[in-house]
């Protein structure tokens, strides 16, 4: 008699960021398509990990525990830009086919990403993941975030994004960089809900091992 050992492989999870600038043709203005390509920049290389499509819309492939850290920095980035906006969609899943190009890429998250991404209506953000129960609660935690997010000023944003670039610096040091007071700099970041935006972040990521 044989003992068996029985065993699967299980593809890794990653994460699938779909989204796209609102009010991109509002004026000829293309500023957001430099910091669109200078925050992108920081996660990885186009365009196997990142790609700009369409003119507005964009794709970026992420570890899943960096999903809604970087949606968030993309987030400040183009909010630095007078009356821009983004929309985004994180899907989680697995990879059924790689490539040298991401949109040429297949699989659940890219899959979810999109189905997510069309699913939008009013919301700037959501999560689909195989997994309904654990989407539900994060879905309704982005949504309260976001009646905060998605009214930061240029000024904010542009803190939030250089507290995000530069996480070993104190508030003080951020002051030097931005050439503000710090006073200014903790003012802002507290109306910006950015305390609050962290502890979510880091609960997102918490969250993530579960998967």
């Amino acid at each position: 008699m044989y003992n068996v050992i029985y065993f699967s492989i299980f593809a890794p999870m990653i994460a699938v960021v779909t989204g796209d600038i609102i009010k991109s043709s509002a004026n000829r203005n293309q500023d957001w398509l430099t910091e669109l390509k200078l925050v992108l920049n920081q996660y990885g290389q186009s365009p196997a990990e990142w790609e700009i499509f369409r003119g507005d819309s964009f794709q970026i492939k992420l570890a899943v525990d960096q999903a809604l850290y970087s949606v968030f920095h993309i987030k400040a980035s183009i909010k630095q830009i007078k009356n821009k906006d983004v929309r985004m969609a994180i899907g989680i899943g697995d990879v059924s086919h790689q490539s040298v190009s991401i949109s040429e890429a297949n699989g659940e998250a890219y899959q979810n990403s999109g189905n997510c991404f069309e699913n939008l209506k009013k919301e700037t953000l959501q999560i689909k993941s195989p997994y309904a129960d654990w989407d539900k609660p994060l879905n309704l935690m982005i949504a309260l975030s976001m009646l905060t997010a998605n009214n930061w000023t240029q000024t904010e944003a542009t803190i939030i994004k250089t507290v995000f670039e530069n996480p070993e610096k104190t508030q003080k040091e951020i002051a030097k960089i931005l050439n503000k007071k710090q006073s200014n700099i903790s003012v802002a970041l507290k109306r910006a809900g950015f305390e609050e935006l962290n502890r979510l972040i880091k609960y997102f990521e918490q969250q993530t091992q579960l998967l």
